[in-house]
């Protein structure tokens, strides 16, 4: 085979080498102003960011241009390890669902967000990606139940993750009376 022929066939190799990553279903309705507020991440497949993370709690609020300026705070550690916050911006993607955004930490680089998941009350959530890399279920409660757990878990699973991966993300919150 010749040189030249070689060159051009190397690219179309690759291209069979390469997996297509599934693209995932998102919810198809996402009602803006409702999914605003606290969200307590319960289980996630942590970025580098979220490595050891307790108490985390992602917190969104629709700005007057239509970005959603968020807060994402959690001890490092332990729950009484130092207090990390991140103020990254989500942009929605697709204004006819809601529910495709990015999520932008760093200018100009934004990531994908997707709301795969969402029940009727607005009580639980999950965000995915298409690259199946990383996910997290969030509540507006620091606990849910085991069962409700479980069915999470399983859709997750349905969408193609690895659910070994998932990791519980410690959350105790104190009550004081004041």
């Amino acid at each position: 085979m010749k040189t030249p022929t070689l060159l051009l066939l190397l690219p179309l190799l690759g291209m069979l080498m390469c997996t297509n990553t599934p693209s995932l279903k998102t919810v198809p309705d996402v009602n803006l102003p409702r999914f605003m507020g606290p969200w307590y991440v319960i289980a996630n497949i942590p970025t580098f960011l979220e490595k050891d993370a307790y108490n985390a709690i992602e917190s969104y609020r629709l700005d007057t241009d239509g970005t959603i300026a968020t807060t994402f705070t959690f001890h490092k550690g332990a729950y009484d390890g130092p207090l990390k916050t991140y103020h990254p911006r989500g942009f929605v993607r697709d204004n006819k669902s809601n529910a495709v955004w990015d999520m932008q930490f760093i200018r100009p680089f934004k990531s994908e967000y997707l709301i795969v998941y969402l029940n009727d009350d607005y009580s639980q959530t999950v965000i995915g990606r298409s690259k199946l890399d990383y996910v997290w279920i969030m509540a507006r409660t620091p606990t849910i139940s085991s069962d409700d757990l479980q069915a999470i878990i399983k859709k997750i699973s349905d969408m193609g993750y690895d659910t070994a991966k998932i990791k519980m993300v410690p959350q105790k919150w104190e009550h004081k009376d004041k």
